[in-house]
């Protein structure tokens, strides 16, 4: 049986998601994505182990953005160059990169921040030959308490349903499926829309 806390977050994301604005916002974001033209595939050697740090992304990192987040999303949707700019570029909105000690960004997370208050994680990225590192987990959780910091206690993302990596990386990291939406993806894939409250994430 459901914990009484966990009904009540149950209740409050189909509350949430039900509304007019929040369906237009996935929408949105789902208009964001252009399919990429599946190229020669890369071999991926591991990188050396190194120390990584996170810090802000800004304008000047565009053109690193966009080359990474090719290499990230081979095989799926991807941002235009007008979408990155626009998410670098709205002071409302989050998005940090990890470097490694010689200062090479190897991932990147943005998180959209809606104008009722709640937080759109719409992408994160880590390159090939860096993953397996815990880097997304690093990212994720530096986002989510810069977003408390803020007063934002409520995150939402999408994932493929055939990503289960993705979907583990989450679900470990608290996040709950809290609605099934059909076709989501231009190749007709349909996503999982998850949710975490950040209301007892420590700042």
């Amino acid at each position: 049986m459901p914990s009484l806390k966990a009904t009540a977050f149950t209740a409050t994301a189909t509350a949430c998601l039900s509304s007019s604005r929040s369906m237009a916002v996935l929408q949105t974001i789902r208009n964001f994505f252009v399919p990429l033209e599946s190229g020669e595939a890369e071999i991926i050697v591991p990188a050396p182990p190194t120390e990584y740090s996170i810090h802000p992304l800004t304008q000047k990192n565009l053109s690193e953005v966009l080359r990474l987040n090719v290499r990230c999303f081979r095989n799926g949707e991807n941002y235009t160059k007008h979408t990155f700019n626009y998410l670098l570029s709205e002071p409302r909105n989050l998005s940090y990169r990890i470097a490694t000690a010689a200062g090479e960004m190897v991932g990147f997370v943005f998180v959209l921040v809606n104008e009722d208050g709640s937080a759109h994680l719409t992408t994160i990225g880590i390159a090939p030959e860096h993953r397996r590192r815990q880097l997304a987990k690093r990212l994720l959780f530096h986002v989510e308490h810069a977003l408390h910091t803020r007063g934002i206690f409520t995150i939402v993302l999408e994932v493929r349903v055939s990503n289960t990596p993705a979907q583990k990386l989450y679900r470990d990291a608290g996040y709950n499926v809290v609605q099934r939406l059909a076709k989501y993806y231009n190749n007709g894939e349909d996503c999982f829309l998850m949710m975490k409250s950040l209301s007892e994430v420590s700042s």
